[in-house]
Parts: C-alpha cells; structure tokens; sequence
C-alpha cells in the first residue's frame, strides 16, 4: 500500500518546465559552473542571486543558448535538448533580457519591439503592421508609451526597460531570463518594471531575475537560488527567508565555503 501511495505521489510530481542537471562550463582554466542542477516551473518567478564571479550570468547564458555546457543535461518539458545558439534556445521559447537591453536609439518604438523580426510587404517594411502589432504588444501588458513614433533615445531609463521585456515577452516565451532588470532605474521606474514582471508571470511564464537589488525578490519571486563559486550553494522559498539569510549566503557564510565562514 506504501508503495503504491509512493508510485502515485512520484507519477504526480510536476514536470519541469526546464531542468538543469550537473551543468559544467570552463573558460580556459577557469570552472565557472561546477555542477549545477537547476529545476524551473510554469508560472513561477526565480530570482537568481550571487557576488560578482558566482556563476548567475554564465548558467543563464547556457539556459539562452549563448555557451554551450561542457557536462550536462538540460531538458524542455522532460524532454532532452542541446542548444548551439541562442536561436536554438527561441525555438523552444526561452528569450533573454540583457543588462544593456540591446535596443537601437536611432529606431523608434515599433521598430525596437520587431527588430529583426520586421513584418515585410513585398521588399518593404509594413510599417502598418509594425504600428498596430507594437501597440497590441505594449497594451497586452499593459505598458504606457504614448508616442509610438518616438525614438528609444528619447525615452525614459523605465520606458526602455520596458520595451525590452515586451519585445522578449510578445513573441509568446515559455521563459524569461532577466539580468539587472532595475539596475539603473529611478524608484517609481523600479515599481513599474517589478509590476510588469509580476504581469508576464502571471500569463503562465517562467521569470529568471538576475538582480542585486535583493529587496526586489520579495516582491516578484516564488524561489530564490543562491550561486557562489560556480555552485548551488542555496534554494530558498520567498516566505522562508529575508535580506539577513540572502546576504548571508551571498558572501559564504551561510554554507560553509566561504572563507570568512
């Protein structure tokens, strides 16, 4: 009876929606990830926190298709895969929001939020399409720009941030890897953005948020994972720890590699 109850409870288990098993990267003589398993679930936000050098950076890279694993696994949906690109890693609905966002200031909104996936007529852009294709994107998560027209240059440290999440987020991801979303931003721009992460999770995507605002965690993710050195060091639900713990963690002191632990 024990084990038929363990059967059904394993059969009931979700299924990632991406999983990470014993992910290794080198640079030359450097081990950069040693090892990481990393599970991600549909509709959860998982905040991604270590010192400079801990490794947050490369794993998502590896996650978005920019390096590849030298040891590893990653799997969609329980299913195995290998990106070689970053294009590999769209296919399967993964995109990223770079910390210098990768936007154009000499192009205007419309033209930021389909670069490189412009809507042509014949041999011509379809501006038209572009126009009511950016505004249906902006509104679907609800996002305040009121000149379409108006160069990326022009706009506001929040406003771009914001274009960026809704070009990574129009395109119907399945996860959404953000690295220092709120980095440079003022604090009403903070709120915005914070509530705008909020919104995309809550259309069933999975968030990973680089950020060294640690205050931000607690007011957009569900599960915090800690790296240092290149490893997993920690996984915290949100309701189980505070800034204290985190930093803890952070500089070595809370799991026994650090130096001044």
């Amino acid at each position: 009876m024990n084990a038929k109850h363990s059967q059904g409870a394993a059969a009931a288990a979700p299924i990632p929606r991406i999983a990470l098993s014993g992910i290794k990267k080198r640079f030359g003589s450097v081990e950069a990830i040693r090892g990481v398993d990393l599970a991600l679930y549909p509709g959860e936000c998982v905040g991604l926190v270590g010192d400079n050098a801990a490794g947050k950076s490369t794993l998502t890279k590896i996650i978005s298709g920019t390096y590849v694993p030298d040891e590893g696994t990653i799997a969609i949906n329980g299913t195995p895969v290998r990106f070689a690109t970053p294009a590999d890693a769209r296919k399967h609905h993964i995109e990223m929001v770079y910390q210098d966002l990768s936007l154009c200031d000499t192009i205007d909104v419309a033209g930021n939020l389909f670069l490189g996936r412009e809507p042509m007529n014949g041999l011509f852009l379809n501006r038209k399409a572009m126009r009511e294709g950016a505004r249906a994107m902006l509104e679907r998560l609800e996002i305040k720009i009121p000149n379409l027209d108006a160069l990326v240059a022009q706009l506001s440290g929040g406003q771009r941030q914001s274009i960026a999440i809704a070009r990574a987020a129009a395109f119907d991801p399945q996860v959404l890897i953000m690295d220092e979303p709120t980095s440079a931003l003022a604090v009403k721009e903070v709120e915005a953005v914070l509530d705008l992460i909020n919104r995309v999770k809550a259309k069933g995507v999975t968030v990973v948020l680089i950020t060294h605002r640690l205050q931000d965690l607690f007011k957009v993710c569900d599960r915090i994972t800690v790296m240092y050195e290149g490893l997993k060091v920690a996984e915290r639900k949100i309701a189980e720890t505070d800034l204290t713990d985190l930093v803890s963690l952070i500089v070595g002191k809370g799991h026994g590699l650090g130096a001044a632990a």
